[in-house]
């Protein structure tokens, strides 16, 4: 594998919207993140992702974008943002903005123009159709619920696709002339000294053509658009394309939102000559999410992690580089998805933390995973703004939950998890405002914080610092970002282990996702426990006696 820069680096993601707020409006803003940078840096940090800053109406929280070219007043100037560039480059952090480009918003100014003359330049920017006697042109549901298409303003026998929000109109990739301004702005924004960027929704851009109907699998007689995704062929020529246009002349680094790629198609992702640089690892993510709803998911069990993790690690293996989450800002917190409710607490968060950090790939951290920060309690549907969390309660109400029963889903699958104010300290609002925040502080603030971990050495905090260093170590580093992965006691039930190795070292992670002790069978000599989340570390005759939630990285023979 041809080495790159930011193999050994720590990627952090930013929603700015929560992250700090510098002047009391209760929205966290570009001054609020560059007086941060330095907490950043101190943590271990290498690259940041900004989630949407553009201007925007906010229907989809900044990803539905009206002005490719300027900066959001709620967040700042463009003045502010070279000078995050700027601060942010003086300490050898690199900056990418998030792409979206699947859709825009309908206040962008090229809707507005194709509403005005649907058959003009840029009419064809979007995928307008004629309908007659009100028979749509698919029966595709849109991701948020409802039909994928909604009448054009001005227009009684004319829609618009949106595989998003009514106020997402998809963007036609089949036109050339598109595509050319949109690699005006990317180039517009690195030439400005951007580092790269997060593709947002990138698999959605290719449609299958001709448009058709897929089997109904709800009551509504709509299918769900990954149906039509499925049969989409040919989006290499479009994101080669982007690459070769873009990327490629300025050298940036490239992490794609990809869901539902296929199999063959992982070295064009991300091989020597990939699309991206990397891109995530959902494999988890979307495991035991069904069509029908959210009251119809599966929750996720530490062995099927394992099984998703370690497929992702196997199918990946030389191909490239993958990009390692348990969380965005798009999921529940990490600690409340993937750790069963007995191991909500430091020791589990800490083990969790060490299972996914360490594996082959890029590691990604998302503001407030680093606390250990959880899921928010939610006891009215009026608490909630997560646009996709208020179409599932409708759905799980119509499919006979209680409201008790459908909040109670949202709690565990709603993206506002994620959105609360980054909990600083301990005072009021969590020291994320001055102001009245534009969504609630999670009520546990007080006692989950970063001000009180940074002092304790034993915890959440200080142990992805440990991470961190680790991974970028002069000792170990080597073999934790470019050894091989190798399963180990894949089948014992409720442990995740595994190696890491190279020609001149071996590493054993080990972890226990049991309340319970438990003795792990060892047969190779340890020679030296390299770190432990728990301060025990106990041999017995037949291997390692592991606490409940324990996890250790052993150097090995």
């Amino acid at each position: 594998m041809k080495k790159e820069w930011w193999h050994n680096k720590t990627a952090y993601q930013i929603y700015p919207k929560s992250f700090m707020d510098s002047n009391g409006d209760g929205i966290g803003d570009l001054n609020g993140i560059i007086g941060r940078l330095d907490y950043l840096k101190d943590l271990g940090v290498d690259i940041i992702w900004l989630s949407p800053i553009y201007v925007s109406p906010l229907a989809d929280q900044g990803y539905d974008i009206a002005d490719y070219r300027a900066i959001d007043p709620r967040f700042g100037t463009m003045e502010d943002m070279d000078r995050l560039l700027k601060e942010a480059h003086k300490r050898d952090i690199r900056i990418l903005m998030d792409l979206v480009v699947n859709h825009c918003s309908d206040e962008h100014e090229w809707f507005k123009k194709a509403c005005e003359d649907p058959d003009g330049r840029y009419g064809k920017f979007f995928y307008i159709r004629d309908v007659k006697d009100g028979k749509l042109p698919t029966n595709w549901r849109s991701y948020f619920g409802g039909p994928v298409w909604e009448k054009l303003p001005g227009h009684e026998d004319k829609y618009y696709l949106h595989v998003f929000h009514k106020k997402q109109p998809d963007l036609n990739w089949e036109n050339p002339d598109l595509r050319e301004e949109i690699y005006k702005m990317v180039n517009w924004w690195l030439d400005k000294g951007l580092d790269g960027f997060r593709l947002d929704a990138i698999i959605n851009i290719k449609k299958a053509i001709p448009f058709k109907d897929y089997e109904p699998d709800r009551d509504d007689g709509l299918c769900a658009i990954t149906k039509m995704l499925e049969e989409a062929r040919g989006i290499g020529e479009f994101l080669g394309e982007l690459r070769d246009r873009t990327f490629k002349i300025h050298d940036s680094f490239t992490v794609g939102e990809v869901f539902n790629e296929k199999p063959e198609e992982l070295p064009d992702f991300i091989g020597e000559n990939g699309y991206f640089s990397s891109m995530y690892d959902f494999s988890a993510t979307v495991f035991g999410q069904s069509n029908a709803g959210w009251q119809d998911y599966t929750d996720i069990t530490p062995d099927d992690y394992k099984r998703c993790i370690f497929g992702t690690q196997k199918k990946v293996s030389d191909v490239g580089f993958i990009s390692n989450i348990i969380e965005n800002h798009d999921e529940p917190r990490g600690v409340s998805h993937y750790l069963p409710e007995d191991g909500r607490n430091n020791d589990g968060k800490k083990m969790l933390a060490t299972v996914y950090f360490l594996l082959k790939g890029l590691p990604w951290i998302y503001q407030g995973q680093e606390i250990g920060m959880e899921n928010i309690p939610v006891s009215s549907i009026d608490e909630v703004d997560d646009i996709s969390s208020i179409d599932a309660y409708k759905v799980a109400r119509d499919a006979g939950k209680s409201d008790k029963e459908a909040l109670k889903l949202i709690e565990k699958y709603g993206r506002d998890n994620a959105r609360t104010p980054f909990q600083w300290d301990g005072t009021e609002n969590a020291g994320f405002t001055t102001g009245k925040p534009w969504l609630r502080t999670n009520p546990n603030y007080t006692v989950l914080n970063l001000e009180t971990q940074k002092e304790d050495a034993d915890s959440v905090y200080n142990h992805y610092k440990k991470l961190i260093s680790l991974r970028k170590s002069e000792e170990y580093g080597n073999t934790l970002v470019y050894g091989e992965f190798e399963p180990y006691l894949e089948e014992m039930e409720d442990v995740i282990a595994y190696y890491r190795k190279d020609s001149s070292k071996k590493l054993l992670i080990l972890s226990n996702f049991r309340a319970q002790e438990r003795t792990i069978p060892l047969s190779v000599r340890v020679k030296k426990v390299v770190l432990n989340n728990i301060t025990d570390y106990v041999r017995s005759s037949e291997g390692v006696v592991m606490r409940p939630w324990q996890a250790v990285v052993l150097e090995v023979e």
